[in-house]
């Protein structure tokens, strides 16, 4: 009989203020749509054990794994710049850890399993869209070179959820992160003035997260430093994708420096540095280049929770918390820079001309992000020059831009940092409805076809493809 999780929890183990234990909500038939078996093995999980009756009841919530200890966590958030004091896990359940081949410690979370205390009167589960949404993202962003929380499986339950479309079928996602502690986790127990939560909380992160830490001279500043370090270097990952996340709230960042919550994200097709998709982003505050700002204004809040920890003079620990926010801008500035001198085939220490006028060319000509820079390492004038609405001005770039590597760009190079896959928006949604429909094929397709994204694959050549205008996505939405 093949073995099923081998959990091994630690967060169960803080103090029960920081969740609320308590089972998933089951479900009348659940079917096994999509099982993430290489992930899997990695995290010791018997990938033979994915198939049986077992693991389809512990991904559905229908029964729980034994050693695990279902939780729902506490925390809260800054949503859009405005403070909740209490959100958490209104839809989710931490299961457990595990701890991997490589000797890290896992979460392993339930999304859409039915209310819990944080619910604030919604019925906990997800329609199937969201799942997929999420299996389809994360798993490319994996395979893209994007820290990021892991897609494990993805189940239907058999019965619906109302939404403002109506009534969808419903699904649940089993989701692995480094952890699930947020900005936000943090900011719960300062809301609450609770000294004592914050301190072993913070404890609890260094130990997990940056062990360093702990025998550092300061060790609450050093973690502010690794996480600071960690988010300086994720956005500009982001940004030379044309991804864009739609919802970085505090309660949507992850102190690991993973990408975390996949609800109203989108890659972009035709570029803009003001691009944004989100439904619920009206004032455009999380676009594509407005991103790199908000970090830095969620990396303040954090820091705000840790004062009290960096030093009992509050001037002392203002002063020292501000000294290490400062360092952000450089930390993400050196990791765009180097990102987008490979995009462009620079040299290393080559000056940044040609990436301003190619980025402003760009949005000035709705040229598509991925594409463009994918046929740059092709190395042919006449195919970029397709791309564009007024080909002089695309010459006169192109030849900047030889000038500026001396007509010899390393291609290969530049091939590993231009993806010719991405989830544009139409194919993931194109499979959301198909399946919506009980056709699972696009959704299985799409998923196989971005697993190796830097490769030119004959058979997946339909997926490297612009949308037709009357496909383009021009909103996303957060699902829940």
């Amino acid at each position: 009989m093949p073995h099923p999780i081998p959990f091994d929890n630690t967060y169960a183990r803080l103090p029960e203020r920081f969740y609320s234990k308590q089972n998933a909500a089951t479900v009348p038939a659940p079917e096994l749509l999509r099982a993430n078996t290489a992930l899997a093995a990695e995290l010791g999980i018997d990938p033979a054990w994915l198939e049986t009756t077992e693991a389809l009841n512990v991904f559905s919530g229908n029964s729980t794994a034994d050693s695990s200890e279902p939780l729902a966590q506490a925390y809260a958030g800054h949503q859009f710049g405005g403070f909740s004091p209490q959100l958490g896990d209104g839809r989710a359940l931490l299961l457990g850890e595990v701890v991997d081949q490589h000797g890290t410690r896992r979460d392993i979370q339930l999304k859409g399993s039915g209310r819990t205390p944080f619910s604030r009167g919604g019925d906990g589960k997800s329609a199937l869209g969201p799942v997929l949404r999420e299996y389809i993202v994360s798993e490319a962003m994996h395979a893209l070179g994007v820290p990021t929380t892991r897609a494990l499986a993805a189940v239907t339950t058999g019965e619906n959820v109302l939404r403002q479309e109506g009534y969808l079928a419903g699904g649940v996602f089993t989701r692995v992160a480094s952890s699930h502690i947020r900005v936000g986790t943090f900011q719960y127990f300062f809301a609450r003035n609770d000294a004592d939560a914050l301190r072993e909380l913070a404890d609890y992160t260094i130990a997990r997260h940056y062990p360093d830490a702990a025998d550092a001279e300061e060790p609450y500043i050093t973690l502010l430093e690794r996480v600071i370090e960690a988010q300086a270097k994720l956005i500009p990952q982001w940004m030379a994708l044309g991804f864009i996340h739609g919802v970085m709230n505090t309660d949507n960042t992850a102190v690991s420096g993973e990408t975390i919550d996949y609800g109203p994200c989108a890659f972009m097709d035709a570029f803009h540095p003001n691009r944004v998709f989100s439904s619920i982003d009206r004032d455009g505050r999380y676009a594509w280049g407005s991103q790199p700002e908000m970090a830095r204004w969620n990396l303040n809040r954090f820091a705000e929770t840790l004062l009290s920890l960096i030093s009992e003079d509050s001037d002392v620990a203002l002063e020292k918390a501000k000294k290490s926010l400062g360092t952000f801008t450089g930390l993400f500035r050196a990791e765009y820079d180097n990102r987008f001198r490979a995009k462009f085939g620079l040299a290393d220490d080559a000056p940044l001309d040609i990436v301003r006028s190619g980025l402003s060319l760009l949005a000035k000509q709705d040229v598509d992000f991925t594409l463009f820079f994918r046929h740059l390492t092709h190395g042919n004038r006449n195919e970029l020059s397709e791309l564009f609405k007024d080909p002089a001005l695309f010459d006169n770039w192109y030849s900047a831009w030889e000038a500026a590597t001396q007509s010899a760009p390393d291609t290969a190079a530049m091939r590993k940092a231009n993806p010719i896959l991405i989830p544009r928006n139409h194919r993931v949604e194109q499979a959301i409805q198909a399946a919506y429909g009980n056709d699972y094929a696009p959704f299985h397709q799409l998923v196989d076809a971005l697993a190796k994204p830097y490769e030119d694959r004959s058979e997946f050549s339909a997926y490297e493809q612009a949308p037709k205008p009357n496909e383009i996505v021009h909103q996303t939405f957060c699902g829940t």
